[in-house]
């Protein structure tokens, strides 16, 4: 992975494209930190489906083990004195 600051990013912008095209992942710093990232479009929508996507709640996670067939438990709650 290429690394390399905004300034230099700003001077040489095409061939930085050009290698995201090929499939190289470039990294923009700004003061010495990663601010930003140059990739290709493909791998730029796998990354927007992946986050996409909607994750089940805890209930939903339990059932898909074996055994995971849940009831409720209908009885009152006991009364506790805070």
């Amino acid at each position: 992975m290429l690394s390399i600051n905004l300034k230099d990013a700003k001077a040489s912008f095409s061939s930085l494209v050009d290698k995201a095209i090929k499939g190289e992942f470039v990294t923009i710093t700004r003061h010495g930190k990663p601010v930003a990232a140059l990739v290709s479009l493909e791998a730029a929508e796998i990354a927007r489906k992946a986050m996409a996507r909607r994750r089940s709640g805890l209930a939903a996670y339990l059932r898909t083990f074996p055994g995971g067939e849940f009831e409720r438990n209908r009885s009152p709650s006991r009364s506790v004195e805070l």
